[in-house]
C-alpha cells in the first residue's frame, strides 16, 4: 500500500505529504481519521490538530516556530501560517548526551593517492591557481593549452580556479582569501599546483610563500608574471614539468579511516530530512565508526537546532567553541541590520519548508548522531578526526568551497530542487526525491528518494557507501564529467 504521509516523530502535531493529496481525502494517523481541507503538495505539512493563535507547530519533535493565526486540523500549513520562533543571541547551558554508535568496524580500503607528506588524495590533478583576480585570463588560457598539448592523460583533470580576489582587500576579508588559497595549494586531491601571480597585488608572493608554511617544491611552483618575459611561455614550460611528475603517481589502497568527507544540502526541499540528509547522518556515523572524518557546515542553517549540535560536544571546550560557532554568525547577520530567521529561500518554501527552524532540523540530520569531536573557524584545516562543525555561511558555492578547503576528499551535496554545480573537489549529488533523479540524470549523483518508496534506509546505506568508496577510488561524479568546478571565497567587508 503506497504511503501518502509520514509522522516524523511521535511527538509531532503535522505529518509530511510523500505525495500529491487531495481536499476530501482521509489520512489514519495514530488511530485517528483526519479528512484534508485543501489539497496538500508532496513534501508539505499537514495539521493533526486545532492550532490556536501563537501555538507552536512541532516537527522532528521540535518547534518549528508557531501558528500566526488559528489553524484548523487537516489544513496545509505553510510559511504564510508559521512564524519563526528565532530571534538574537541566546545563552546555552551544557546538556552533555552520551552517544554510542554501535557500528562495526569493516576495515575497508579505497584507492587514492599517498603523497610525499603522508596525506590521502582521492584525485591526482594538476591545478593552475591565481594569487589575485588580475590574472583569471592568463590561468585559463595555460589549462587549455597544456590540456590540448596532453589530451589530460595520466591525471584525473587540468584545472584553473579564478576569482575575484587577493587585491584591495583589507582585514578578515584579505585573511580569508590567503586561507582559502594556502588550503586549495596543500589539498592531497592536487598531484601539482601551478600559482600565478601578477607581482603588485595585496597577496605578494613572497609573504603568501611564506604563508604557505611547509609544502612540496618539487609539486608547488610559483609564477609573477610583472617578472617574466612571455607569461604563457614560461607557465607552460613550467606546467610540463609538474605535469610529467603528477603523471607518474599510482593509486594505492587506503583506509576508509582516512576519508574526509563534506556535508552540505541546496536548494532543500520537505523531503530533505526525511530522505538524503538522513542518509548522510547514517553514512557519516558509519564513517566515523571506522576512523574517518565528517564536516559539517552553514551555520545559519543550525540556527533553531543548534542545542542537537552543542549537547553532542565531547567535551564543554568543544561546547563553548560551538556556542561562539553559533553565536559569532549571529552577530554578524546582526550587525548588518538582518534578522537571523530570515534564511529559507523561494525554493525551499516550495518545496515544503516553511521556517529556518524546519530548514536547520532537516539540515542537522546530515551529521547523524555522533559526538562533535572538532570545531573549525573560516579557513581553517582539519585536524581531528570525527565530525567536524566548520564555519562557512549557507551559500552553496561558499560553503562547498570552505568544506573542500578544510581538507574534504569530496562534497556531499543533498538537494531537492536540484543544482548543477561543483567546487574543486569532487560534489557529489544526492537527490531527495526520485522524480529530481529521473528528470536531471545530468545533476545527480545517487537518488535517496527510494527511501520513502519502501527501501529500508539501512540497504540504501549500503549501496551508498559502496558507491562513496567507487567515487574516492577514481570514479567521476557528474560535476566532474561536465566540468562544473569552481570556487568562491567568503567576502565581508570593503573593497578598495
Amino acid at each position: 500500500m503506497e504511503t501518502k504521509y509520514l509522522k516524523i516523530n511521535p511527538a509531532d502535531n503535522v505529518v509530511v505529504a510523500i505525495s500529491d493529496l487531495k481536499a476530501g481525502e482521509t489520512i489514519t494517523v495514530d488511530g485517528h481519521v483526519i479528512t484534508l481541507k485543501e489539497d496538500v503538495p508532496a513534501g508539505h505539512k499537514v495539521t493533526l490538530k486545532d492550532f490556536a493563535q501563537g501555538e507552536n507547530i512541532i516537527k522532528y519533535g521540535y518547534p518549528i516556530g508557531h501558528a500566526l493565526t488559528a489553524v484548523e486540523q487537516g489544513h496545509w500549513i505553510n510559511e504564510n501560517q508559521i512564524k519563526t520562533n528565532l530571534a538574537g543571541l541566546l545563552d546555552y547551558t551544557y546538556n552533555p548526551v552520551s552517544v554510542d554508535l554501535n557500528i562495526p568496524k569493516k576495515d575497508l580500503t579505497f584507492k587514492g593517492y599517498r603523497r610525499k607528506n603522508g596525506d590521502v588524495g582521492i584525485r591526482n590533478e594538476v591545478w593552475i591557481i591565481p594569487t589575485v583576480g588580475c590574472v583569471n585570463g592568463i590561468i585559463g588560457q595555460l589549462a587549455e593549452a597544456l590540456r590540448r598539448e596532453t589530451n589530460g592523460e595520466g591525471v584525473d583533470a587540468i584545472m584553473a580556479f579564478p576569482h575575484n580576489y587577493g587585491c584591495s582587500q583589507l582585514g578578515d576579508d584579505h585573511e580569508n582569501t590567503k586561507k582559502i588559497l594556502r588550503d586549495m595549494i596543500l589539498h592531497p586531491n592536487a598531484g601539482a599546483v601551478l600559482i600565478v601571480s601578477l607581482g603588485c597585488e595585496n597577496n605578494q608572493p613572497d609573504v603568501f610563500r611564506e604563508f604557505l608554511g611547509d609544502y612540496d617544491t618539487d609539486r608547488v611552483k610559483f609564477m609573477v608574471t610583472q617578472k617574466v618575459g612571455d607569461e604563457f611561455e614560461e607557465g607552460m614550460k613550467i606546467l610540463r614539468e609538474l605535469y610529467a611528475k603528477a603523471k607518474a603517481d599510482v593509486r594505492e589502497d587506503v583506509p576508509l579511516s582516512e576519508l574526509r568527507v563534506g556535508l552540505k544540502c541546496g536548494g532543500s526541499d520537505g523531503f530533505s530530512g526525511i530522505t538524503a540528509n538522513p542518509l548522510l547522518g547514517m553514512f557519516s556515523d558509519f564513517l566515523i565508526a571506522q576512523g574517518g572524518t565528517s564536516v559539517l557546515t552553514e551555520v545559519p542553517e543550525m540556527f533553531g537546532a543548534e542545542t542537537i549540535l552543542m549537547n553532542r560536544c565531547r567535551t564543554k571546550e568543544l561546547f563553548e567553541q560551538t556556542v561562539h560557532l553559533i553565536n559569532d554568525f549571529k552577530e554578524y547577520f546582526l550587525s548588518h541590520g538582518e534578522p537571523v530567521g530570515e534564511n529559507p529561500s523561494p525554493g525551499n518554501k516550495a518545496g515544503g519548508i516553511s521556517t529556518l527552524e524546519d530548514k536547520a532540523l532537516g539540515c542537522t540530520q546530515k551529521c547523524g548522531k555522533a559526538y562533535v569531536d572538532g570545531v573549525m573557524g573560516y579557513g581553517d584545516r582539519l585536524k581531528v578526526k570525527g565530525l567536524n562543525l566548520l564555519s562557512a555561511p549557507g551559500n552553496d558555492l561558499v560553503a562547498a568551497t570552505a568544506l573542500a578547503s578544510c581538507g574534504c576528499h569530496m562534497v556531499l551535496f543533498t538537494t531537492g530542487r536540484g543544482t548543477p554545480f561543483g567546487t574543486f573537489v569532487p560534489t557529489m549529488k544526492i537527490s531527495t526525491n526520485s522524480t529530481l533523479a529521473k528528470n536531471k540524470p545530468g545533476w545527480i549523483d545517487f537518488n535517496a528518494g527510494v527511501i520513502v518508496e519502501n527501501e529500508p534506509m539501512e540497504k540504501t546505506c549500503e549501496r551508498f557507501i559502496d558507491y562513496i568508496i567507487r567515487v574516492a577510488s577514481g570514479e567521476p561524479v557528474n560535476n566532474e564529467k561536465k566540468n562544473y568546478r569552481e570556487i568562491a571565497i567568503f567576502k565581508t567587508g570593503v573593497t578598495l
